[in-house]
């Protein structure tokens, strides 16, 4: 009875028969009708009587199985017969049969219409793996897989198997039903199921691809953001943490860190400016310390000198009292002009020769002078008081210290790099190689030798006419000494050729 009421649902229900032992039954078909044989004669019958919980599913064929009894065939179909009994409900003795006759149009159409893929297929095998209905389009029954293959896993757990004996190796499925004994069994090129695997393979590894170049494109994205102008502020800080105060950042954007860079920027800015306003005020101060170290020496001449004036005076020579005052005279006013610091050469060698004339009617015994310098230097511009202490220390470190007359000679000239050679050389006592050494050591320090009784011969001098043309002309200019014990000294000035 459960049978028919599954059964019943369907539209290709085509007949519904009950009969009992005797051969008395009814069918929706032919209504209540009597066999004129025996119906345990039908092998189908009695197989149910001596099996009374079995269900038979017969195959398809033009007649039903009470067909067969009667003579009764269907026009035009195929028909499925599910046989069953009908037991006693108390005793559970068999009493009688229930046949039903079934359309077997909708499996060919599942079996036609569903399909797998693009060649796969289903079809329907009985419980030894026969095939019972498959696809009317199917050809090649050799596409099948061995029967007996088909009965181990239909009775078995197993539901799928590869089948490789016939060409191309096939992916083999099937699905057992308990009430009919039947299986359905799907076949499909095992190719086809890995082309979907290769499909969807290739699918996670294009995804994969693309999730890595996001997370590539997303850390520079970020990088260029955040992390690389942090990179960049910190690179320039150390260039300006070292002392390159030109390591400006470029800001880009409006966020904090570009905030960032332009503070920073302007802090570089402030201390630049603060830096130059210190070296200026430095310069300022060396300027002053220089002025007042010159401002030394004037006073210690001009006592010298008065005090030869008045001896003079008082020996009644006239003439050279007369010269004396006249060179003294020419050589403050050069001295001062006006306050400014350079004037030409042709003005320092006029300073020189008034110089010259009061030192050598002071020391007229000992002391001659030439100068020579060309006249197409005249014109350029000199600190002023840079070769009167150079004079000075030849003759009071050079010729005073040696026996006969001492000769002093001042000659400039052009070099090939354009600047301006004055060289002061005389033929005095000169200095040994130890003490030329510390000479030049004392002329590279910044602050001047002090004035004791172990300095070097002249290095106070010297080192504020050095100084004072290191820091107008800069490092390259200045004064280079050469000596010879007991032949002379050599003193060589450098400045840059410029007009103004």
């Amino acid at each position: 009875m459960s049978s028919y009421r599954q059964t019943y649902q369907y539209d290709s229900v085509l007949n519904i028969t009950m009969i009992n032992l005797y051969g008395r039954g009814i069918s929706e078909r032919k209504g209540v009708f009597q066999l004129d044989r025996n119906p345990l004669r039908n092998e189908n019958l009695a197989y149910l009587v001596n099996h009374p919980n079995a269900v038979l599913n017969i195959p398809s064929s033009k007649s039903s199985s009470m067909d067969r009894l009667d003579g009764f065939q269907y026009k035009d179909k195929n028909v499925i017969s599910i046989m069953t009994t009908v037991k006693q409900r108390i005793t559970h003795e068999v009493i009688g049969f229930i046949i039903i006759d079934l359309d077997d149009s909708i499996v060919k159409r599942f079996c036609d219409n569903v399909t797998i893929g693009k060649t796969g297929f289903f079809y329907v095998v009985d419980e030894t793996g026969t095939p019972i209905f498959m696809p009317s389009a199917l050809t090649n029954q050799a596409m099948l897989p061995v029967s007996d293959e088909l009965s181990s896993i239909l009775k078995g757990p197993e539901t799928h198997f590869i089948d490789k004996s016939e060409g191309k190796p096939k992916f083999v499925f099937a699905s057992h039903s308990k009430a009919t004994g039947w299986g359905i069994v799907g076949i499909v090129p095992l190719q086809e199921i890995v082309e979907e695997a290769n499909a969807i393979r290739q699918l996670i590894i294009i995804s994969v691809v693309l999730s890595i170049i996001f997370a590539i494109s997303l850390h520079f994205f970020v990088s260029t953001r955040l992390t690389r102008p942090v990179h960049v502020l910190k690179n320039k800080m150390q260039l300006a943490a070292s002392g390159f105060l030109e390591a400006k950042v470029v800001p880009s954007g409006n966020d904090e860190i570009a905030d960032l860079g332009n503070s920073f920027n302007i802090m570089l800015g402030k201390i630049r400016r603060l830096l130059e306003q210190s070296i200026q005020e430095q310069q300022e101060i060396k300027k002053a310390e220089l002025r007042a170290l010159q401002a030394q020496i004037n006073p210690h001449f001009l006592y010298n000198t008065l005090e030869s004036i008045i001896w003079m005076a008082e020996s009644g020579k006239k003439d050279q009292v007369i010269t004396l005052v006249q060179s003294l005279s020419s050589l403050f006013r050069i001295s001062l002009s006006k306050g400014k610091d350079w004037i030409t050469i042709k003005k320092e060698l006029e300073h020189v020769q008034s110089y010259m004339v009061i030192q050598q009617m002071r020391y007229r015994d000992i002391l001659e002078y030439d100068i020579c310098i060309a006249s197409e230097l005249y014109s350029y511009p000199i600190l002023k008081m840079t070769l009167q202490p150079i004079i000075e220390n030849a003759i009071y470190h050079g010729i005073k210290n040696k026996r006969g007359k001492g000769m002093v000679q001042v000659r400039g000239v052009m070099d090939e790099d354009r600047d301006i050679l004055i060289v002061v050389e005389d033929n005095g006592i000169g200095m040994s190689e130890t003490r030329l050494e510390e000479l030049r050591f004392a002329l590279s320090q910044p602050d001047p030798p002090e004035e004791t009784g172990k300095e070097v011969s002249g290095g106070f001098g010297l080192h504020n006419v050095h100084q004072r043309l290191r820091l107008y002309y800069g490092e390259a200019y200045g004064v280079q000494v050469n000596s010879r014990e007991r032949e002379g000294t050599t003193v060589m000035i450098r400045i840059p050729m410029q007009l103004g």
